[in-house]
């Protein structure tokens, strides 16, 4: 539920919604959820000086129930 409410919330801030992809991870101080999106995206997502990052996470935060969550932006330029 907390991915798929992530991937819409994204999927409504950038300009290539299909490039998204949301992986959700589970760890031992939580769960793990990895925002994925085209390249030319990346500044949307995570908006001046992370502003529209850290609202994805109060949001995703908010929503969870189950305990912690992480939100993490990963950029696919580097591996």
């Amino acid at each position: 539920m907390l991915a798929d409410s992530l991937e819409h919330l994204v999927r409504g801030i950038v300009d290539h919604p299909d490039d998204v992809q949301i992986r959700s991870k589970s760890l031992r101080r939580g769960d793990l959820l990895e925002v994925r999106v085209n390249p030319s995206d990346l500044g949307r997502v995570i908006g001046r000086s992370g502003r529209t990052a850290r609202a994805l996470r109060t949001v995703v935060g908010a929503l969870a129930t189950d305990g912690p969550v992480r939100v993490d932006v990963v950029d696919v330029d580097r591996r």
